[in-house]
């Protein structure tokens, strides 16, 4: 679905048609308000730091025409990245420099999972694929179940895929040939993502379209628990719809964070899967630990502040709604999100107050951000890399 903001009015017609069709759609179509809102405009703020721009490449056509969520991935002073058109280049952070550059001539839907000297990618016909780290050149493809919207995570012995079906698959990473695989369940209606699963470990974690999260034993795929952080409400299909396409992020004390839409926003014991926390939140986007705070990007745009155990937000941001921010990076003593104009918004971690923004990419940021220090790197809609050290 292309990626548009504007808010539609959803007949009945069409959500007839929609839950008779029980696949995925593009989420920007139908989950707005039908009053055809406008983005909140800019605010003026008094900057406290500046962005000092490193460098800057180019990878690819980025996230391509469709509603993609390509991220990169940054393993020891290398970034990897990929766009939808097939590129994938390896780049070293410290002066942007290209290690190597490769064009797999396929549409890349899902990636980069980059660990133990491979570089993973899946693409729209369910195709994996195992780059060498080093050098680029391909180790090996494999075929699974459906679409991969999301990167896929190994350990070194397994790669983990999640398909756009439900179904998890565990490959072999030296040869790609199937392991195991689970089969999850797929509501009838979703929204279009999957979030990324996590290998921490002997284990894999992983979030459902139903909204639950899994913990499945890596060498053979065995379930050990299942935590259920909403459940659907309401009368029609599309009130029902409860999803969790933003990622799953690990933080201290063992504790998994877990957004999602239309349900709660979670805190998971890694070790049993009970949940320590919850409060009634929606995001399709993402959270973020810092500062001893759970942040969240809700499905409006309005960032919000936690201490987990406490039902009130710490502060909120109320200033970005509907401007389609990215995933949000707790990094140093901010909190930095993108939008869908291409600015970099950087909060103060203490209060939320704006404290800089630059212009990277007219065409965009939906992608997650990466930070090493002070160093924030950003891989734009249209395919630019570009890195920033806040100063």
């Amino acid at each position: 679905m292309k990626n548009t903001k504007i808010a539609l009015r959803i007949s009945l017609l069409i959500a007839a048609a929609l839950m008779l069709s029980s696949c995925s759609w593009g989420i920007w179509d139908f989950l707005r308000d039908s009053k055809a809102k406008r983005p909140d405009k800019l605010v003026d703020f008094k900057e406290e730091v500046t962005f000092h721009k490193n460098w800057s490449t180019s990878v690819g056509n980025g996230q391509g025409d469709l509603f993609n969520r390509l991220k990169p991935a940054l393993v020891g002073g290398v970034i990897y990245a990929a766009g939808n058109d097939g590129a994938v280049a390896a780049v070293t952070t410290k002066d942007g420099r290209k290690q190597w550059h490769t064009d797999l001539d396929v549409e890349i839907t899902g990636g980069v999972g980059a660990a133990a000297g491979l570089v993973l990618v899946g693409t729209e016909d369910g195709v994996v694929y195992a780059l060498d780290a080093g050098n680029g050149k391909t180790r090996w493809k494999s075929s699974v179940s459906s679409e991969v919207l999301s990167a896929p995570a190994t350990d070194g012995k397994i790669v983990v895929v999640q398909s756009i079906d439900g179904r998890i698959t565990g490959l072999n990473a030296t040869d790609g040939t199937q392991v195991w695989t689970y089969e999850g369940q797929v509501p009838a209606l979703s929204l279009r993502g999957t979030s990324s699963p996590l290998v921490l470990g002997n284990t894999v974690l992983s979030a459902q379209a139903g909204g639950s999260v899994i913990s499945l034993a890596l060498d053979n795929g065995t379930l050990r628990w299942e935590e259920r952080v909403t459940l659907p409400k309401g009368k029609s299909d599309i009130d029902r719809l409860v999803d969790i396409d933003g990622d799953l992020v690990v933080g201290d004390a063992n504790m998994l964070l877990v957004p999602s839409y239309q349900g709660n926003f979670s805190v998971i014991d890694i070790a049993t899967g009970q949940t320590r926390w919850r409060i009634k939140a929606s995001s399709y986007v993402g959270a973020t630990f810092g500062f001893g705070n759970a942040y969240i990007v809700a499905d409006n745009d309005i960032v919000l502040a936690y201490k987990v155990g406490t039902d009130t937000p710490q502060w909120t941001n109320d200033k970005m709604k509907l401007r389609s921010l990215s995933p949000p990076l707790g990094f140093s003593n901010y909190v930095a999100a993108g939008d869908s104009e291409g600015y970099l918004h950087l909060l103060a971690q203490s209060d939320g107050r704006f404290v800089a923004r630059v212009k990277v990419d007219g065409d965009g940021i939906r992608s997650h951000l990466l930070a090493e220090g002070s160093t924030l790197y950003v891989f734009g809609n249209s395919g630019d890399l570009v890195s920033y050290t806040i100063k």
